[in-house]
């Protein structure tokens, strides 16, 4: 490029160097500020680059002077604890496919200097991890958000996969139609929250498994149904996005599991003493398989105790699958 062009740009590569290659242990100094615009064909003298520093402070950076050492940023939009959370998240997602891993913590990276990238860098772990394999999600979440916005219908196909590890799509292809109305993350996946117009119930749709999505130009239904729930405490009542029964059950804890309890149901959850040993809870949940699984897989320290319903629901799953096994004795 032509010198007099560069020029015009010399206060963003000074913001680029100090952004890039600074931070509170590694400054830079106003002669190897000086060195580097020159060997990009950008003569500067020192007062210009003291007015440009002073520029970008006015601006909004957070530019600090170490005394002998040089110029470097202090404070950034993210400070590097939180870019360690943020890029342990996208790589502990599965939703995420891992193409779009990489590219994610690449973006994440690039807001810390060279040196704290580093750091973040060999703290990231992709490979061998179960990610999914659809790159569409990311446009799928896009298009969601647009009908959502647009109060719009939305058509998609859905999926699932075969012993052929192959995606094959459910009713033959056709299209489901339903209301979007919120999209969560939970055990690891992302749903489609939507009202099923045909059904006239709430329904979950894993948004890895939605193909081709359209927004149509018909008005979402269901809005009663949704201005009457609370989000928040829908997601924490079904259990991995499996629908269910919802009922208030009573269920009795050992003490060990005090901290289980608190960290599915909140503190807000009232805890009753039973006895020494126990206490108990109730709660609004779906009453589903995977409810009846989540209180299975405490090992006999969670027992439902009411209503009735639920404890023969669970007690019917439970013989369900020991005579699977006796099968298999008896074979």
């Amino acid at each position: 490029m032509p010198k007099s062009y560069n020029q015009k740009l010399k206060l963003l590569y000074v913001m680029k160097m100090l952004l890039d290659k600074t931070d509170d242990n590694h400054p830079i100094t106003m002669d190897a500020l000086i060195k580097q615009l020159n060997s990009l064909g950008i003569s500067a003298e020192r007062k210009s680059v003291y007015d440009d520093i002073e520029a970008l402070r006015l601006y909004g950076l957070d530019i600090c002077l170490s005394r002998g050492k040089g110029y470097y940023i202090a404070n950034r939009t993210f400070e590097i604890a939180e870019l360690k959370l943020l890029v342990d998240s996208v790589q502990a997602s599965k939703f995420i496919t891992e193409k779009k891993t990489l590219k994610l913590i690449r973006k994440l990276v690039g807001q810390s200097s060279i040196y704290e990238a580093q750091l973040l860098k060999r703290q990231v772990y992709v490979k061998n991890r179960i990610k999914s394999m659809n790159e569409s999600i990311y446009y799928n979440v896009d298009s969601i958000h647009s009908g959502i916005a647009n109060d719009k219908k939305i058509s998609f196909r859905y999926s699932e996969y075969g012993l052929d590890k192959e995606r094959h799509f459910r009713r033959d292809g056709e299209r489901y139609c339903v209301s979007p109305f919120a999209l969560t993350w939970d055990d690891e996946n992302y749903y489609l929250i939507a009202y099923d117009s045909d059904a006239e119930i709430i329904k979950h749709y894993r948004v890895d498994k939605m193909d081709k999505i359209d927004i149509l130009s018909e008005e979402r239904d269901g809005k009663a149904a949704f201005k009457s729930i609370d989000m928040a405490v829908y997601t924490k009542r079904n259990f991995a996005m499996f629908g269910g029964e919802d009922m208030s059950v009573t269920i009795e804890f050992s003490n060990s599991l005090i901290g289980v309890v608190i960290d599915k149901f909140g503190k807000d959850v009232s805890i009753n003493k039973v006895d020494k040993d126990h206490f108990s809870v109730t709660c609004d949940v779906a009453v589903s398989q995977q409810f009846y699984a989540w209180i299975f897989g405490l090992n006999g320290e969670a027992v439902i105790v009411s209503p009735q319903a639920a404890v023969d629901g669970f007690k019917r799953q439970i013989e369900q699958n020991s005579s699977k096994y006796r099968e298999i004795k008896n074979s």
